[in-house]
């Protein structure tokens, strides 16, 4: 039988900086890589608001990216 195991881990944080000449939301995001594949989501969402305190541009979302590797 086949296992995936979590071999990488990534925080984006997406912030709002600004609107286009159509008005449209203009966003910017910064990605860290190395996240720890045992961080909870209350533990990405309390780093991802101290992150975003720390940033003059409003935090618009946070993301998680997960990559296994697929072992048979």
């Amino acid at each position: 039988m086949a296992q995936a195991l979590l071999a990488e881990s990534r925080l984006r944080l997406s912030f709002e900086t600004g609107v286009d000449e159509k008005g449209k939301p203009v966003y910017k995001s910064k990605t860290f890589n190395n996240l720890k594949k045992e961080a909870t989501p209350d533990q990405m969402h309390q780093a991802a608001s101290a992150i975003a305190a720390l940033c003059k541009d409003p935090l618009s979302t946070v993301e998680r990216t997960d990559r296994s590797e697929i072992l048979g």
